[in-house]
């Protein structure tokens, strides 16, 4: 199945514990059917301090942007500014991604 969200795209969470916030898309792992969303999905890592190639990282906790599902967000459209399905519509030999709200074109 096709991952109708790409890198770049802002998208607004619609479940879980960062519900109703907004972010650009950082990553898409569409094998996956993951996506890394900017300031979304932050977790903690605890890591040692560890000797690489001349020089040693320091220890500490490191906050990263986690992979959440896909189906957990929204694309938000440009023009109506609304999170809203998406559509694949076929114009001449080029894939469309359409607004199913506003129905204008989410590519440019």
């Amino acid at each position: 199945m096709k991952v109708k969200i790409r890198k770049g795209d802002l998208v607004e969470v619609i479940s879980g514990r960062d519900k109703n916030k907004r972010g650009e898309v950082i990553r898409v792992l569409a094998d996956e059917r993951r996506i890394v969303i900017a300031g979304i999905n932050i977790r903690k890592k605890h890591e040692k301090q560890r000797p690489t190639s001349g020089r040693t990282l320091p220890a500490g906790i490191i906050e990263f942007e986690a992979p959440m599902h896909i189906s957990n967000v929204m694309l938000v459209c440009p023009s109506c500014n609304e999170p809203s399905r998406v559509a694949l519509q076929r114009e001449g030999d080029k894939v469309v991604r359409m607004c199913k709200q506003c129905g204008s074109a989410i590519d440019s």
